[in-house]
Parts: C-alpha cells; structure tokens; sequence
C-alpha cells in the first residue's frame, strides 16, 4: 500500500503526465506559486510596501517556504521509485545533487538557514538567494527544457566560442594598455585594468567611464567594436539554428503521431478492424 502511495505521488509531481489531472493541477499550482514569490520577493525590497503589508507579505513567504519544503521532502521520499534511484540511500543521495534538486533546495535553504546559524552575518545576504526560485519554473516549462537539451548538445561549440572570446578580450585588452597606457596611466595602469574596458566595447555596451584617447587607442577601439558584434552573433547563431531545427524535429514528430493516430481511426464498416493504409 504504501508503495502504491510513493509511486502515485511520484507520478504526480516528477513525471508530468498532461494526460493526470493531478499533475496537471500541480504543476500550475506551483509555477503559480513560485510566480507569486517572485513577485513578493521584488515588492519586499520596496521599503514604504514592505513596512505597510509586513505582516501580509511574511506570512505569504512562510506559507510557500513550507509548501516547497513538503515538495521538495515529498520528491526525496519518492524518488527511489525511479530505476536510476532505487537504493534507499545512496539512491536519494544521487537525486539530491540532480541540479533540479539542488535548485529546491536553494529556494528554500535561506529561510532555515538563520534558525541554525543566526548569528552569522552572511545569513542576512543569504536570503537574497530567494530570487533563485524563479528557477524553479524550470522543472515545469517546455521552453526552458528545450533550450537546456539546445544548450546541452551544442556546448562544444559554445565552449569553443568562449574561448575565442576570452582570447579576443586578452588580446583587445594587451592593444589598449599598450596604446593608452602612457596617455592616461590612471586608466589603464595594467593589462587586468584594460580587461574592464575590453569587455564593455566588445560587448558594445560602452558605459563611457574608460574610453581612448589617442589615435592609436581609438583605431583599436573602433576595431574591437565592430569585432564584438559579430563574437555575439555566433554563439546567438549557433543557438537559433540549433533551435529551429528542434522545433522542426518536433513538428515532424506531431506530424506522425497525428497520421498514426488517423490510421487507427479508419474502421472497416464490415469487420470492424482498423484499415492499415
């Protein structure tokens, strides 16, 4: 019986059946929920709100705080349900370090962690890891599934991308110090100083705070501009081309579940068996 309970529990929250009406309605209660907190979170830093719904904001925080704790302690109880987790204890323990886990976890740590340690100062700025909840979503989001499996099989290339452009920051950053070192000492007394400089142009964001002054510094400055336009387009193009053709596999993938699903559908009006066509 009570295995029963553990496999219908884990049906319920961890397999997402679209078909399971409990699943269903959990999972829209929790992304609702975590929705909410995130927006309780964003409010509460607005003093002159916090102070006049005090009372309303920190019973909602307490109430999620212990909905995610059954969630995440009802996920531990029942993950050994699944093949890769069925020993008791070293199963739970593989499942607790899954990043998804790791992340339920952090949602809910920085609220318990003051009760045991409250008079450790970096508690307080613990709680400011409240806003990872957000992740939370996205265990539920079909989107953010997709683009982690794009992220997943394209890391080499994207690996390979950042690195290029970890070279063309050191070597953007070495150019500018050696062409604007004596002109402005203060700005670029050294190459790791540069680097501030090399990421802001190649990024194109150019806060103005640090720019050339010389001929030689604004050649290269305009030079390392136009290259960190086309370092962002590659990786973006990667991950787009990547996209467009998962999107297209599962179109196909629609496509032939809808044909199959037609071919069932044919009854002979004699026999009463399905026409294979």
């Amino acid at each position: 019986m009570l295995h029963k309970i553990k496999r219908r529990v884990f049906e319920i929250i961890e397999l997402d059946h679209a078909r399971d009406i409990y699943s269903k309605t959990f999972k829209s209660f929790i992304v609702t929920l975590i929705s909410l907190n995130i927006l309780v979170i964003i409010i509460s830093t607005v003093e002159d709100i916090y102070q006049k719904y005090k009372f309303f904001l920190d019973s909602f925080e307490m109430a999620s705080v212990a909905i995610f704790t059954i969630e995440y302690c009802l996920r531990v109880w029942s993950c050994n349900v699944a093949p890769g987790y069925k020993h008791s204890v070293w199963g739970r323990i593989r499942f607790i370090l899954k990043p998804l886990a790791i992340i339920d976890l952090i949602a809910i740590l920085p609220i318990y962690l003051p009760l045991f340690l409250p008079n450790l100062i970096f508690t307080r700025s613990f709680r400011l890891f409240r806003i990872f909840r957000i992740f939370k979503i996205g265990r539920y989001s079909d989107t953010v599934k997709l683009f982690c499996k794009i992220i997943s099989s394209k890391k080499e290339d994207l690996i390979v991308t950042l690195l290029i452009g970890l070279v063309l920051l050191i070597i953007s950053a070495s150019l500018i110090y050696f062409a604007e070192h004596e002109a402005q000492p203060e700005n670029f007394p050294h190459i790791p100083a540069a680097m501030w400089w090399g990421v802001v142009t190649l990024t194109t964001v150019g806060y103005g705070d640090v720019y050339p002054i010389t001929p030689l510094g604004k050649f290269f400055g305009a030079i390392v501009a136009l290259v960190g336009i086309g370092k962002f387009a590659l990786p973006a193009g990667i991950i787009a081309s990547s996209l467009t053709e998962e999107l297209e596999k599962k179109r196909a993938l629609n496509e032939q579940k809808k044909y199959i699903k037609y071919k069932k559908s044919i009854i002979c009006p004699y026999c009463g068996r399905n026409i294979d066509q």
